[in-house]
């Protein structure tokens, strides 16, 4: 069977200093899949659009700032991720420089700017402890990663660097 997934971005933007980092707590709608979890900013790439062209306009209508230095951290496939067990295939992106202020809240939840250090103590997908970290990490190489989940649970974690 073909590999068909929904593409998407997902980026994680940094402070100034890069001691933090700003995120969405998913708290405003009590029918998301993502309800009470914190996850960064993202979603699906439109037909007509590139996915360093995708992950702005995501960062743009979740956050209303603007990406100026952003870098490919890393592709995940998520077989089976998807609300009805729909395939995913993200980009992740650290987004290190932006202008404007962001926003406090958007239709998804409230954005907070969180520590680095301290993410792994928050409520996440149990996938993201395995692949954040490699996100914050000083590997200059990107990471491409297959997790696969079923029934709203992570299988297994694997992922190479070239």
């Amino acid at each position: 069977m073909p590999y068909t997934p929904i593409v998407a971005t997902l980026g994680y933007v940094l402070s100034a200093d890069a001691s933090q980092v700003l995120l969405i707590h998913r708290n405003a709608r009590p029918d998301d899949q993502h309800l009470g979890k914190y996850n960064g900013l993202g979603g699906k790439i439109e037909a007509d659009e590139d996915v360093v062209s995708g992950m702005r306009r995501e960062i743009r209508e979740e956050a209303a700032i603007e990406c100026t230095d952003m870098q490919l951290r890393g592709t995940i496939s998520w077989p089976g991720f998807g609300k009805h067990g729909e395939d995913w295939l993200g980009f992740v992106f650290l987004i290190r420089g932006f202008s404007g202020t962001p926003l406090e809240r958007n239709p998804e939840g409230t954005l907070e700017w969180k520590a680095v250090k301290d993410i792994m103590q928050l409520p996440l997908w149990d996938g993201d402890r395995h692949f954040l970290p490699l996100v914050f990490d000083d590997d200059p190489r990107a990471f491409h990663g297959v997790m696969p989940y079923r029934d709203g649970r992570m299988l297994s974690w694997r992922y190479s660097r070239l």
